[in-house]
Order: structure tokens, then C-alpha cells, then sequence
């Protein structure tokens, strides 16, 4: 998992949306709960079997605040979460 207060921590480009924040938007919210929420996830698929070095889960924030989650693995591991989620 990657955010800014990991060591590690990468960016993939400019993202003018992402880059751009708007006056009265609660981002640090939509962050933290996509954060934990990112963690959750990580906890719940190494549980199952599924490496945590083999995937990379990213919290982030919509031009709106809300906070999402980018996944990011190789082929194989995608196949291993869908068989897990089957």
C-alpha cells in the first residue's frame, strides 16, 4: 500500500484532477477512509493467501472528496482475487 507517509511512496504522473483542490472540499476525510478502507482490504486478501508484496492498493481522493482505492497487480494475482471473491 502506498500513501505519502510510507517510505516508498511513488507517483505515476500528473493528475490534473488530483492536483487541483478546491476550497470547502474535505479531501483529508475522503483520504483517511479510503485509507483504512485500502488496509481492510490488504488485511483480508494476505489473510486468504493472496501475498501483500504482490500488490500494490493506493488511497486517493476524487475531484469530489470521496475517497477511492486504486489496485494495482499482475495478471496472476488479479485471477487469485477473482477466484477468492467466486
Amino acid at each position: 500500500m502506498h500513501d505519502p507517509e510510507e517510505t516508498g511512496f511513488t507517483s505515476d504522473g500528473l493528475d490534473l484532477d488530483a492536483a487541483l483542490w478546491v476550497r470547502g472540499i474535505d479531501y483529508l476525510s475522503g483520504w483517511r477512509e479510503a485509507t483504512d478502507a485500502a488496509r481492510a482490504l490488504a488485511d483480508a486478501l494476505e489473510a486468504a493467501g493472496v501475498n501483500a508484496t504482490d500488490l500494490q492498493l493506493r488511497a486517493g481522493t476524487d475531484p469530489d472528496g470521496s475517497g477511492i482505492i486504486t489496485l494495482k497487480c499482475s495478471p496472476d494475482v488479479a485471477r487469485d482475487v477473482a477466484r477468492l471473491v467466486e
